[in-house]
């Protein structure tokens, strides 16, 4: 079994930062992509930033130039830092990832998994 727990969201003003942090654990054999992905009140969930296993990225158009997401593979965690915070950017932001886990066969499976979810809010 794999976890992912969130942790840095809360309460800001338009225009500050908030850095979240998203850690893996349990049986993981490999991690591929990490990723944010942020659901408002009355919206559907949407992509935020990803992070591939190698370090390429992608940002949703909304975010490009403010946010900016990293890994640490060494602690299998996955951060992201928030800049220039709009009150359009209040949601719950989930991580999520794709985890390599081995199985009593000796076989890796590749299962997908999300965490609890991190309250972010905006102020104007």
């Amino acid at each position: 079994q794999v976890q992912l727990m969130e942790s840095g969201g809360g309460l800001v003003q338009a225009g500050g930062s908030l850095r979240l942090s998203c850690g893996a654990s349990g049986s993981i054999f490999s991690i591929n992509t990490m990723g944010w992905y942020r659901q408002a009140p009355g919206k559907q969930r949407e992509l935020v930033a990803v992070i591939a296993g190698g370090g390429g990225t992608n940002y949703a158009d909304s975010v490009k130039g403010r946010f900016t997401i990293s890994r640490d593979n060494a602690k299998n965690t996955v951060y992201l830092q928030m800049n220039s915070l709009k009150p359009e950017d209040t949601a719950v932001y989930y991580c999520n990832a794709d985890v390599g886990v081995r199985l009593a066969s000796g076989v890796v499976a590749a299962h997908n998994y999300w965490g609890q979810g991190t309250q972010v809010t905006v102020s104007s």
